[in-house]
């Protein structure tokens, strides 16, 4: 190889990265004609900001569907599957143990923060109150917002139908079944 090509090969690759460049540089300024100004959201989303009242209430009043119209259609299989979430801190079966979270053993229309031996978060405690279908229905949707203050870190279940699954397999983990709404 003579010189002459040599040369040609290097001219050819020193061009090739000084239009590459040049196009980057050209490409910048098209496009960040304005580099000084702060850019803006395409948008404008304007909130009015209003005293939030009680947030206990708030809380308690999450407008989501009503459960009760979804159970009759619920399957207490699938809800057997979706507990499978659950048993990382539940469990269900009579007299089981208590794990992260409290035994679930006859949940429905029994008392709120019931269980022997488990340390309940000081918000559900003050809750009160019983485990009724509609409660639970609010708490499994977002039971951080439900319950301000609890210590279940879930972040619900955003399905109705899912709920109603899950609400009618816990509701047979019982003696006696609790009346359907």
């Amino acid at each position: 190889m003579s010189w002459l090509e040599v040369n040609k090969i290097l001219a050819s690759i020193i061009v090739a990265v000084i239009i590459v460049s040049l196009i980057s540089i050209f490409g910048d300024i098209l496009i960040n004609q304005n580099m000084t100004q702060k850019a803006k959201n395409a948008y404008l989303i304007e909130i009015d900001e209003e005293d939030s009242g009680d947030v206990a209430e708030e809380t308690q009043n999450l407008e989501i569907e009503e459960i009760a119209v979804f159970l009759s259609s619920a399957s207490s299989d699938n809800g057997e599957k979706l507990f499978k979430k659950c048993t990382a801190c539940h469990t269900y079966e009579k007299d089981g143990a208590n794990k992260v979270g409290p035994n679930l053993w006859g949940l429905i229309n029994n008392q709120k923060a019931n269980v022997e031996g488990f340390a309940y978060s000081q918000a559900l405690a003050e809750t009160g109150g019983k485990w009724g279908y509609e409660e639970l229905n609010n708490f499994l949707y977002k039971p951080k917002e439900y319950i301000k203050g609890t210590k279940m870190n879930f972040s619900g279940l955003k399905k109705i139908e899912e709920r109603a699954d899950l609400i009618l397999f816990l509701r047979d983990q019982a003696e006696t079944l609790a009346p359907l709404p």
